[in-house]
């Protein structure tokens, strides 16, 4: 019986022997690779997808789920990185304390007595440790071996230029969603197709733009400013910058002031850039003429005075090239009299001013101005001079670009022209009538732009496709009146050698919290092109109360501060947008460009001005288009309307 006893013991111990060296060969000796599916659901694979390639729609790849974003040369401006999410299953967890220890080995962030808590819940099954974590964080919680603690496969968005049109991309949530920006309003489009979503961003003129601006708001010091570039004739948006702004990695850590848009939410009065709205309005609606005069003697209504802020260079009297170039309010306020409050009213509503710039951001704001009960002959004026409505610097920069592509209304975007995105928007030729479209096809044909034949034009541009608001031969008149702002009048240091810039200065003084304007708090505004003798880019720039210098000699108008930062800006920009500077035909251009300050009367026409009766036959030439207006000399209103 012993025998037999020590028989089965010798043979328990062979089969234990032969089960401890199986065990160290193959765990100590020659210890095999887990195989993939083994630890597959603990550690996911980590995609590797290159933006740009063309596989990034083969579903056999592994894919990130949320688009890329471009700037129209293919630089990243948005995407998606692969993270994990850390979570537990307390119930399978034994010592809740060692295990936060181990974790804050690889996560120092952990908050220890959270963690803890976290993991001391019996009735919990899943509960979250740590979001967004590396690659290489996760490996290493892994090989801590810790049973109970599992990874979920994420995505973390990342702006590799951080403050770099921060504005425009806007921002994701923790859920990867869209919240702001074109995150927001793409966000189907991100997260349906693989393909990068190409902007029309220039991240080169966007880094110029906002440089200098701050350079301006630094020497300013503005509470706010903002600067645009936009095509005017695809209405692409080249740059569009806003101040203060934010790293758009640390989107929820910026300050309300830095989260506000002023490009296209800031509601502010435009002050005398409006005066080209005004100008544009009563030439094409026959109103005046460029020879018709107008009065810039300061209006009484009530206890208000229309006024100029300088007069020492004005005659009782100017031109409407006058009016532009020296910027009268006065005289602005009588042409807008003539037009009168009702067309006044279509043509902003036909330019779009009353309505949100339709861009592709959801912050878009809604334009302030007065419901037509009150639109008296007060309003008629003061809106006639950039007072009484308020606009996003886009509105401003899309109405310029429509007084000198010819007369098309573009439609602002942020998406590049020759890109394969659906645009949403509707036909933009569809409120055109026979008549316009006709024009439009004539204007097309001809070629009919000013200074067309002028030497080194700029590079061939498309042909604006909208709705046509002004004639060709309007817009053609406006560009060199534009011109004239820059050459002779208050926009003199927006000047740019060779780039041929014409534009508009505004200042309008602030309205305060409780209503009623500030005096010297001002909006100051530049609104600009060039160049004109082959109009290509709108480029505009806003302060928002700034202060004034030495060098301003106490001035905060635009003339002393933006004007100068649109030079600046033109001038780097230009040769990255492959308009390069033509001084060796300066001349020959500019006498295309020229208009005379007072342009002289063609014969069978009797100005408006000093002593013409608008009852008087001979003020009523069949040449002149639309009803005669009344003279500027009757047209200050007795009392406020």
């Amino acid at each position: 019986m012993y025998v037999r006893l020590l028989g089965v013991a010798a043979g328990f111990c062979a089969v234990y022997a032969a089960v401890a060296l199986k065990l160290t060969y193959a765990t100590i000796l020659n210890p095999k690779a887990p195989e993939p599916h083994q630890i597959q659901p603990l550690v996911p694979e980590i995609p590797h997808i290159d933006p740009r390639d063309s596989r990034a729609g083969d579903l056999s790849l592994p894919q990130i789920r949320r688009a890329s974003i471009i700037d129209r040369n293919g630089q990243e401006l948005a995407i998606s990185l692969p993270v994990a999410q850390v979570y537990a299953n307390p119930q399978e967890l034994i010592n809740p304390e060692e295990i936060a220890k181990k974790l804050r080995t690889v996560l120092p962030s952990l908050d220890p007595d959270e963690t803890v808590r976290r993991l001391s819940m019996p009735h919990r099954q899943f509960v979250y440790l740590a979001r967004d974590i590396t690659p290489a964080q996760e490996v290493a919680i892994n090989n801590l071996g810790i049973p109970g603690i599992y990874f979920e496969p994420s995505e973390r968005r990342h702006y590799p230029l951080g403050l770099t049109a921060a504005h425009v991309l806007g921002a994701v949530d923790i859920d990867d969603k869209g919240i702001a920006g074109v995150e927001r309003f793409f966000e189907q489009r991100l997260t349906s197709s693989h393909a990068p979503l190409r902007l029309s961003l220039d991240v080169r003129v966007q880094g110029v733009v906002r440089e200098e601006l701050a350079k301006a708001k630094d020497e300013f010091q503005p509470i706010g400013a903002s600067a645009i570039v936009m095509d005017v004739n695809t209405g692409e948006v080249i740059a569009m910058v806003s101040l203060p702004d934010y790293d758009a990695n640390n989107f929820k850590k910026a300050t309300p002031d830095e989260r506000f848009n002023r490009a296209v939410t800031g509601m502010y009065e435009p002050g005398s850039t409006f005066k080209l709205q005004t100008a544009a309005m009563a030439l094409q609606l026959g109103v005046a003429h460029i020879w018709d005069r107008f009065s810039s003697i300061p209006i009484h209504i009530g206890r208000f005075t229309i006024s100029d802020l300088k007069t020492d260079h004005f005659s009782p009297w100017l031109s409407l090239t006058e009016v532009m170039a020296y910027s009268s309010n006065p005289a602005a306020a009588h042409i807008a009299l003539d037009v009168g409050g009702e067309r006044q009213r279509e043509w902003l509503r036909n330019m779009g001013f009353f309505s949100p710039v339709p861009i592709e951001l959801p912050e878009a704001g809604r334009p302030i101005f007065p419901a037509i009960r009150n639109w008296g002959i007060s309003t008629v004026m003061t809106v006639g001079f950039g007072h009484g409505v308020a606009e996003p610097p886009l509105a401003i920069v899309r109405g310029t670009a429509a007084t000198v592509n010819g007369g098309i209304l573009v439609r602002p975007t942020l998406l590049a022209a020759d890109s394969d995105e659906d645009r949403t928007d509707e036909d933009p030729k569809k409120d055109a009538t026979p008549l316009q479209q006709l024009a439009e096809r004539k204007a097309a044909e001809s070629g009919s732009t000013a200074a067309s034949s002028s030497p080194a034009p700029a590079p061939s541009a498309a042909t604006p496709v909208g709705t046509r608001v002004i004639s060709p031969e309007n817009s053609a008149l406006l560009r060199r009146i534009l011109r004239l702002d820059v050459v002779k009048g208050t926009g003199k240091t927006a000047e740019s050698p060779g780039y041929f810039v014409g534009g508009k200065t505004g200042t309008a003084e602030k309205i305060g919290p409780h209503g009623g304007y500030l005096k010297h708090v001002n909006i100051s505004a530049f609104t600009g092109i060039f160049p004109m003798n082959a109009p290509r880019y709108a480029v505009y720039v806003m302060l928002d109360s700034p202060h004034a210098t030495p060098k301003t000699h106490g001035w905060t108008t635009a003339a002393w501060n933006a004007a100068p930062t649109v030079s600046r800006i033109i001038t780097r920009v230009g040769p990255m947008l492959q308009i390069f500077p033509d001084t060796a035909h300066a001349a020959e251009i500019d006498a295309k460009l020229a208009i005379p300050l007072s342009p002289p009367v063609p014969r069978g026409y009797r100005a408006l001005g000093p002593g013409n009766d608008p009852g008087d036959p001979r003020n009523r030439q069949p040449a002149r288009a639309g009803k005669p207006g009344r003279t500027a000399a009757a047209a200050a209103p007795a009392q406020p309307g």
